[in-house]
């Protein structure tokens, strides 16, 4: 049987399959973009694929103290896109 990854959304806290999240990276250049194959080089942090939980995120800025940046809004646009595609 294949091991599952798991890791932490940094909104909710919860361990979750590395599927049920998405990844957001920032580089090198200190530019911020959302990872979908979740191999990208740079810091990144994760979050749960649920509409409510990135209004949380957008709200208490939680991606930006996570990634120690300030994230452009065309990123939580992507990201929602990204969300309700899935």
């Amino acid at each position: 049987m294949k091991k599952i990854p798991l890791r932490r959304c940094v909104v909710t806290k919860e361990q979750l399959p590395k599927s049920e999240l998405i990844r957001i990276v920032k580089n090198k250049e200190n530019i911020v973009f959302l990872d979908l194959t979740g191999k990208a080089n740079g810091r990144g942090a994760y979050i749960k694929r649920d509409i409510s939980v990135l209004e949380t995120a957008r709200k208490k800025k939680i991606l930006e103290k996570a990634l120690e940046i300030s994230i452009p809004e065309e990123v939580y646009d992507e990201i929602e896109n990204e969300i309700k595609n899935k």
